[in-house]
């Protein structure tokens, strides 16, 4: 239940989920510039009463071969999910920073396991853009 809840609010945050057997492959993409702050990922586990699950663990798969991958503790304060009216968790943000004068795609993989001890596998894909591409809101 609680990597349903996972996948729950990857979904919120209008993330695919693509099911493969009995592993489920999560596959994002995002934009950037080189050598900044790139953040993909929040990973966090949530109880059926609203409070704070163990946080997962994120392991690194394949690394990114134009970047690193630099995880931060922190928290995530949520309304409206599911039962739970508010809800204030920790969590692991994923920042990817790609190197100075790297443009174009970079793909990594991340392996997230919760408490259950499912796994969930994250393959992000980060297009690093020339400073002035990306677009406006």
């Amino acid at each position: 239940m609680k990597l349903l809840l996972q996948i729950l609010i990857l979904a919120l945050l209008g993330l695919p989920t693509v099911v493969l057997g009995q592993s489920q492959t999560i596959e994002r993409q995002y934009k950037g510039s080189p050598d900044t702050n790139i953040n993909v990922g929040v990973f966090t586990s949530i109880h059926k009463d609203c409070t704070a699950a163990p946080l997962p663990t994120i392991r690194l798969i394949n690394p990114p071969a134009h970047g690193k991958i630099i995880l931060k503790q922190g928290r995530l304060r949520t309304t409206n999910l599911k039962q739970c009216l508010g809800a204030d968790l920790p969590a692991f943000l994923a920042i990817y920073r790609s190197a100075r004068d790297f443009i174009g795609q970079d793909v990594f993989m991340l392996e997230v396991i919760g408490s259950a001890g499912k796994p969930q596998f994250q393959k992000i894909t980060v297009t690093v853009l020339k400073p002035g591409n990306s677009q406006g809101i």
